[in-house]
């Protein structure tokens, strides 16, 4: 019998809200660097340029052929993206720019989020539907053993109450003036033990 478990909605709420949650996170920090002397600052734009291209190049490396690791390229490229809306968010005097480049980047990390979270549900279903048939196999099996053990124990059940009513047959019978322990012997019958003197 399967446990009952209750979970709580914001634990399967938290995945889904991560994304918008780490590109909102990117753009407050984006702002504050704004306030704090990055507004049409060259160096710091500069060194944003860099980390986010960096970013790119090592995601652009690690899924490079067939052998590429995803979930670094993944990584990686998030980096990028997020250091490039800091970058923005940074650097821009307006905020429509960056809640553009915010929303935008909300969306593509979404998007991406999706294709896993899809990959996830279907490895998720198919264990569960790999569990249920093994246990519905050992289900299965546990039956079939019961049933032939049921029947073994029936058949030698029947098998002693059997051979019990044959002996006291005999027993009668023996007892009965003109019995002839010959002929059961003779009819292929086993022989009876010798009556035990008294």
């Amino acid at each position: 019998m399967e446990p009952i478990t209750y979970r709580h909605w914001a634990i399967d709420l938290a995945p889904k809200a991560a994304p918008a949650l780490a590109t909102t996170t990117v753009l407050i920090l984006g702002r504050i660097w704004n306030v704090n002397g990055a507004e049409h600052s060259v160096g710091n734009a500069a060194l944003m340029v860099v980390l986010a291209t960096g970013a790119a190049t090592a995601g652009a490396f690690a899924s490079g052929g067939r052998s590429g690791d995803s979930v670094i390229a993944g990584t990686a490229f998030a980096a990028s993206g997020g250091l490039a809306l800091a970058g923005v968010a940074g650097y821009a005097d307006g905020l429509s720019l960056p809640v553009l480049l915010w929303a935008l980047a909300t969306a593509v990390a979404y998007g991406l989020a999706a294709r896993y979270w899809r990959t996830d549900r279907r490895e998720t279903v198919a264990h569960q539907r790999q569990t249920l048939g093994r246990r519905e196999d050992h289900a299965h099996v546990e039956r079939v053993e019961a049933l032939r053990a049921g029947a073994q124990i029936e058949v030698a059940r029947s098998g002693a109450a059997y051979a019990e009513q044959l002996a006291n047959a005999l027993i009668t019978r023996a007892s009965l003036p003109g019995f002839n322990p010959q002929a059961i012997t003779n009819a292929g019958l086993p022989e009876l033990p010798a009556k035990p003197d008294h």
